[in-house]
């Protein structure tokens, strides 16, 4: 007779999760659509004209299917979204978390237009992360029409500053995570294999700025104390914090200083990324920081900036949702898989205040803020499959 552990492990995929997956194979064109629909809507983050155009856009799609929009005002960024949906069960929403702003500036639609090619759909911010909004949006639909109504409430989130640090949203996020049973970000899966992730490093910005002491570089050269020679050696010490095979990670990647060439500079300064995969390294590394000396005693050193995201790791609560996930995809044969990836995202805030959260829930592609950004188009169904799979499941 058959153990009841090895019966469970070679369970056959059910068909009725097989219906499911046909049922959103037949919206894909449509799905296809709303998707170029949001990417020719430019959203750039430093421009909350159009910003706001694009969270208005959504507002009114989401509002189509019963959810109650609700405008949070940004004065330097556009206005965030908060989208309620209610359902049949007293129970904890699901956040449903992302983004509409984009890297891309206003016009790069003109050089680098929405178009589909060999399978693929390509455009400024399609895979990070227009498409996660189309999933959302399409998740949300099927569940309604399977269930007539939403089997438990599901609040809908969606930024408009993720790309520059989330400052006017962030608190809104943590306050609806703790109001939420969990969070799922409709951030890109990991590579093509189409992972979800279920850890982040974590990423802070610090910059430092040297000032010297001026002079003529011909005439007083001796009396000058250069701020870009003080600059290039705490890069240099700087870089010695680097410690790869504990994940964390110190990029000097933007310098600035001096005026002329005949000029012992005054001022220079380096703007410094810093990705680290445990929190209990943010604040050690900001005690490093915050302890350079000066090796030109006349030069002065100000350091400002820290941890921005704290690492998104793998807890228990993330394990759970990554478990949860894997069954789903089981029911069709899928192998789901997980990663852990350098950059962060806006799960970091969730996961970071103790709320379970599963990251990469989105389309699946390459190119992420460059000109081949893409999704694989064929992967949409199954993505919306898990995303409905998981609502319920919570």
């Amino acid at each position: 007779m058959q153990s009841k552990k090895s019966a469970t492990a070679t369970r056959e995929p059910d068909p009725a999760w097989y219906e499911r997956l046909r049922y959103f194979e037949a919206e894909q064109d449509a799905l296809v659509r709303t998707i170029r629909e949001f990417v020719e809507i430019e959203s750039p983050s430093d421009n909350k004209h159009a910003a706001d155009r694009m969270g208005s856009f959504i507002a009114e799609r989401f509002e189509a299917f019963g959810g109650r929009p609700r405008i949070h005002p940004a004065d330097d960024y556009g206005n965030n979204l908060q989208i309620d949906f209610p359902g049949r069960e007293k129970a904890k929403p699901v956040l449903l978390l992302g983004h509409f702003d984009t890297v891309y500036p206003l016009g790069t639609l003109a050089s680098m237009p929405c178009h589909e090619k060999d399978g693929r759909l390509h455009g400024p911010g399609v895979l990070d992360m227009k498409s996660g909004i189309a999933l959302m949006l399409f998740a949300i639909e099927a569940l309604q029409t399977w269930h007539s109504g939403l089997p438990r409430p599901v609040t809908v989130f969606l930024v408009s500053d993720e790309e520059v640090g989330s400052s006017s949203s962030r608190k809104t996020t943590e306050s609806l995570a703790r109001e939420s049973a969990a969070v799922l970000v409709l951030e890109p899966a990991a590579g093509q294999r189409g992972a979800v992730k279920t850890a982040r490093k974590g990423v802070g910005d610090y910059t430092l700025t040297v000032k010297g002491v001026a002079a003529h570089a011909g005439l007083d050269p001796g009396k000058g104390h250069s701020a870009i020679l003080e600059l290039a050696r705490q890069i240099t010490a700087i870089a010695r914090l680097n410690d790869l095979q504990r994940g964390l990670s110190v990029n000097p990647g933007v310098i600035r200083g001096g005026t002329r060439t005949n000029v012992i500079a005054a001022e220079a300064t380096v703007e410094i990324d810093v990705r680290i995969k445990e929190a209990k390294q943010a604040a050690a590394l900001d005690r490093k920081f915050h302890s350079l000396k000066p090796f030109d005693k006349r030069c002065k050193l100000t350091v400002e900036g820290g941890i921005n995201r704290l690492p998104m790791e793998r807890n228990a609560g993330v394990a759970s949702l990554y478990k949860k996930a894997q069954a789903i995809a089981k029911q069709i044969d899928w192998r789901l898989e997980e990663a852990a990836v350098g950059g962060g995202s806006d799960g970091n805030f969730t996961a970071g205040i103790g709320i379970p959260t599963l990251d990469g829930m989105g389309g699946v592609g390459e190119g992420a803020h460059a000109v081949h950004e893409h999704i694989v188009i064929s992967e949409l169904p199954r993505r919306a499959l898990l995303l409905a799979g998981m609502i319920e499941s919570i």
